[in-house]
């Protein structure tokens, strides 16, 4: 088996070509600081980060050329993941190192559209995406302004690919999402350290999406938006794709800041299901259990089990809610997010078939739960048994609409087990709805 070792400053891209050559190898990168630009991966490689390598990705969005992904659900070009690989199988990435993404002046920039309240492409980065996406100026996002053509890259996509392995490895300061896992199967994810600032913005920790038979253990998530996340593509393209996400199981990992601990959604257009969660702990995420879809967005989510949860200092322990209101356009607000019943197509979003145990949630800060569907297509046949919960002393609440974010709707004093448009829910024996 071909072995190469890289030390400081010499080319990892041009390494990894040589394995390519040879048909794999591994790849072991020494201790110390690789500044590099995009790389590309092979099939049948190892690539090893010894403890103090550090690979750090450079920041100029130029770098990144347009290939065809999916961004925010929806199949498009966007920037070049930092780290990527296409179409291969057979990859391990382990180690005691760093892959760091850089992120700060990635997330600065986007921070000056926000502030602006910039929704059209500008910067020649921006424009030459913008010259292949003709339908930009009506993108649906769930928070990317994906109307800019701002398109930030992932630190780390692997597209269409099978037999992953990632172990040890900590992934830091991503542009956008941290690790994107689109349309792949057979992935293990274990060991590994998620880390992005808790305002750094759209940095869930890993995203998988439209991807199957996966695995996640014994890892560590302190990152700006989602941590454990699941989709499967956006709305009609989503449909269109038609690729679910199932064959789930998540066990044994500790969740930091995180908008939502355990995410599932908000892109569900082919569906999501046979999803298992145990033996996690949430200290301050702001919802531990997160469900989340809205009209447009389509699919069903389903037969999803969650059990042997600790959480202290949560907004909201248990969220199921089909009123997710970041990146509504303006004009699809009065029907997307309507409280009157709509008709019932293809981009009907569906929650149904979750079972909730065995939760102990202490010093919640905002509601104990928050469960919320759609007039007309109620959330179905949730069963919550043994949740125990405990309200934060009077300094420490937040106000109850900090348990979800649905456009303002449906809050009100109540840090109890909010409920509307439910069907068949139990909660500790009792039915609710």
């Amino acid at each position: 088996m071909l072995v190469i070792e890289v030390k400081e400053n010499e080319n990892i891209q041009e390494a990894i070509d040589k394995i390519t050559q040879a048909g794999g190898g591994k790849l072991v990168v020494m201790p110390g600081e690789h500044l590099t630009g995009p790389l590309e991966l092979t099939s049948n490689l190892t690539l090893t980060l010894q403890k103090g390598a550090v690979v750090k990705f450079k920041d100029d969005p130029m770098l990144y050329p347009p290939v065809w992904t999916r961004w925010e659900g929806v199949e498009c070009y966007a920037m070049h993941p930092l780290l990527y690989a296409t179409g291969k199988h057979n990859i391990e990435i382990n180690g005691d190192g760093v892959i760091d993404g850089a992120g700060s002046s990635w997330w600065e920039r986007f921070r000056g559209i926000e502030k602006e309240d910039r929704i059209l492409p500008r910067e020649p980065y921006e424009l030459r995406l913008a010259e292949l996406n003709t339908d930009y100026k009506t993108r649906t996002g769930g928070g990317g302004r994906p109307s800019t053509q701002y398109l930030r890259p992932p630190l780390v996509q692997f597209w269409q690919c099978e037999e992953i392995i990632f172990d040890g490895i900590t992934l830091k300061n991503s542009p956008f999402w941290t690790l994107h896992m689109v349309y792949s199967n057979h992935i293990t994810i274990k060991n590994m350290t998620f880390s992005n600032p808790a305002d750094a913005i759209n940095t869930d920790a890993m995203d998988i999406d439209s991807s199957e038979n996966v695995t996640v253990s014994h890892c560590l998530l302190d990152v700006g938006d989602d941590g454990v996340t699941l989709k499967s593509g956006s709305g009609k393209d989503g449909i269109r794709v038609n690729r679910p996400t199932r064959n789930v199981k998540v066990s044994d990992c500790k969740i930091l800041a995180s908008h939502g601990g355990i995410a599932i959604g908000s892109e569900t257009a082919a569906g999501i299901s046979d999803v298992e969660v145990s033996n996690c702990t949430f200290e301050g995420t702001r919802r531990g259990i997160r469900l989340k879809s809205r009209r447009t967005r389509g699919g069903t989510i389903k037969n999803i089990k969650l059990h042997d949860l600790k959480m202290d200092a949560c907004w909201c322990p248990i969220s199921l809610e089909q009123y997710f209101a970041p990146g509504v356009l303006p004009a699809e607000e009065a029907t997307v997010l309507s409280k009157e019943p709509q008709p019932v197509d293809e981009t009907t979003p569906h929650i149904k078939n979750i079972e909730i145990k065995d939760i102990s949630a202490t010093n919640v800060r905002a509601t104990a739960a928050f469960i919320v569907g759609l007039p007309e297509a109620n959330i179905e046949n949730v069963t919550i048994e043994n949740f125990n919960w405990s309200l934060a002393d009077e300094t420490h609440l937040l106000p109850t609409e900090r348990a979800e974010e649905t456009g303002g709707r449906f809050h009100d004093d109540s840090r109890d087990i909010k409920t509307i448009n439910v069907s068949n829910l139990s909660v500790n024996g009792e039915k609710l709805g």
